[in-house]
C-alpha cells in the first residue's frame, strides 16, 4: 500500500480507476511531459521570483528555465520547436503582469511563502497526504490566500472555473496547510490564477474558489473514500475517459 496519496492520484483515480492501477500500482509510465508541461515549470518558476519581488533577470531566468525543460524531454519535434519558439515570446509577454494581478487583488500583501511541500497526515489508516503549495500570502485583514498557478491558451470558461475535481486540489491545500499550521479554516481563502499564453488581455487573472466548511467536509470524505478504494484494489474500467488515454488498446488496456 503506498504511504502517502497526492491531488494527482486523486485526480487520476477519479477519471479511471484502472489507469491509476496501472500508474500507482503497476508502475507503468504514462506521460513523458511535452512542451506544454515544460512551459509550466518554467513559468510557475519564475511567478515563484515575482511573487517574492525579485524581478530582476526574470525574463531571462524564464528563457534559460524553460530551454532546460525542453531539452530534457524525451523527444521535440520540428512542430514542437515552432509552438517552442511561440511559447517564449508568450511567457515573456505573462511576466510584467503577474506581479500587477496580485497587487491588484491582494494590496499590501505579505509573502508567506512559495513552492511550499505539504506532506501531511491523514486520518485514514496513517496516510499522508502529499503535495506542492505554489503561493501563500498574507493580507492585512489577517487572512491567507493559497493560490495555484495554472498555464493556458487563452483562459477558462464558466465550466471549466466550476470544474469540481480541479476545486478538491484548493480545498485539499486549505485543508491540509491549516492543520500543518494549526491555522483556522476560515482564515483561508483559494484561488486559481491563470496564466494565459494566447490571450489579448488579462494576461494573468487570480480569481476565487469558495472552500466554505460543508465543501471541505464533501471533498474531505471523498478524498477518504477514494484511499479506502484504492486500498481494497477496486479496479473499474471508465470507457468514457478513454479517448485521452495512453494505455486505451495497448496490452494493458483492451
Amino acid at each position: 500500500m503506498r504511504e502517502h496519496i497526492s491531488f494527482s492520484e486523486f485526480k487520476l483515480w477519479s477519471k479511471c480507476t484502472w489507469r491509476h492501477k496501472l500508474k500507482y500500482i503497476d508502475g507503468l509510465d504514462d506521460f513523458t511531459g511535452n512542451a506544454f508541461t515544460a512551459f509550466g515549470t518554467a513559468i510557475h518558476s519564475a511567478c515563484e521570483d515575482i511573487a517574492a519581488k525579485k524581478t530582476e533577470g526574470i525574463e531571462e531566468k524564464f528563457l534559460n528555465t524553460f530551454e532546460e525543460e525542453v531539452n530534457s524531454l524525451q523527444e521535440v519535434t520540428d512542430k514542437d520547436r515552432k509552438l517552442i519558439t511561440e511559447m517564449k515570446e508568450q511567457g515573456k509577454g505573462i511576466l510584467p503582469h503577474v506581479l500587477a494581478e496580485i497587487e491588484a487583488k491582494f494590496p499590501n500583501y505579505e509573502l508567506v511563502a512559495v513552492e511550499e511541500d505539504l506532506f501531511e497526515e491523514f486520518e485514514e489508516g496513517g496516510i499522508k497526504f502529499k503535495g506542492f503549495i505554489d503561493l501563500i500570502i498574507k493580507t492585512e485583514d489577517g487572512k491567507y490566500h493559497i493560490i495555484d498557478w495554472k498555464s493556458c491558451s487563452w483562459g477558462w470558461d464558466a465550466k471549466k472555473k466550476a470544474d469540481k475535481i480541479l476545486g478538491y486540489q484548493l480545498v485539499f491545500y486549505k485543508w491540509f496547510w491549516a492543520q500543518k499550521h494549526n491555522v483556522p479554516l476560515e482564515n483561508i481563502e483559494t484561488h486559481f490564477g491563470l496564466l494565459k499564453r494566447t490571450a489579448k488581455r488579462n494576461r494573468v487573472e487570480i480569481f476565487r474558489i469558495t472552500s466554505g466548511k460543508k465543501k471541505v467536509d464533501n471533498d474531505l470524505n471523498y478524498l477518504k473514500n477514494t484511499v479506502i478504494n484504492i486500498k481494497i484494489q477496486r479496479y473499474i474500467k471508465n470507457r468514457l475517459s478513454c479517448k485521452w488515454c495512453p494505455f486505451y488498446r495497448t496490452e494493458h488496456c483492451k
